[in-house]
């Protein structure tokens, strides 16, 4: 496996090994063992598959809160995303930064964004499917989302009118968020 850094501190572009033949190929997507090395040391206890059907479908930004923030190791296993990984650490040299990685089924790149970090993907073609490990467990509680287009984050989605959920467009700009991230983590 090829781990790459990004501008964000923690968020990191996984390029598993990839074995082809006259059959196909294979690939080992997640290894404790070889990932721990990299700096990817989570537990992961959950797998997460969405399913989107339309080119311009936004989901995003979402997060889960403390006591139950989750980290994310995410690849696109049919068609294209921009994957987008926002801090948002109160304190941090990066906060309101974002990092925006193309993930798709030909690339096979995943994106591990621990937490403290806001995530969402616009779809960049017709039928994408997502799959992704946390390590914690969904908590509805503790579940919060920042505007996509929140102007002191900025995103460049690349999209002008994208498709989104009722929640999407109701999510309050980081500001007005009750988010309680703080850098370094307490």
């Amino acid at each position: 496996m090829n781990v790459t850094k990004t501008k964000l501190d923690g968020v990191m572009v996984v390029e598993p090994q990839v074995f082809g033949d006259n059959r196909g190929w294979f690939t080992e997507t997640y290894s404790k063992e070889k990932m721990a090395p990299l700096g990817i040391t989570v537990d992961f206890v959950q797998d997460n598959h969405s399913f989107s059907a339309q080119k311009g479908t936004l989901r995003g930004l979402h997060f889960q809160m403390h006591p139950k923030a989750q980290s994310k190791l995410l690849r696109c296993t049919r068609g294209k995303i921009l994957d987008v990984a926002v801090d948002i650490r109160k304190g941090s040299p990066n906060y309101t930064k974002w990092v925006g990685v193309e993930l798709s089924a030909e690339n096979k790149k995943q994106l591990f964004i621990p937490a403290g970090f806001a995530h969402g993907f616009v779809t960049l073609t017709d039928d994408v499917e997502v799959q992704y490990k946390v390590d914690e467990y969904y908590a509805p509680d503790c579940d919060r989302s920042i505007r996509f287009d929140d102007p002191a984050i900025g995103v460049d989605w690349g999209v002008a009118d994208p498709v989104l959920s009722k929640k999407d467009l109701s999510a309050p700009l980081l500001k007005d968020s009750d988010c309680n991230f703080t850098y370094p983590a307490q």
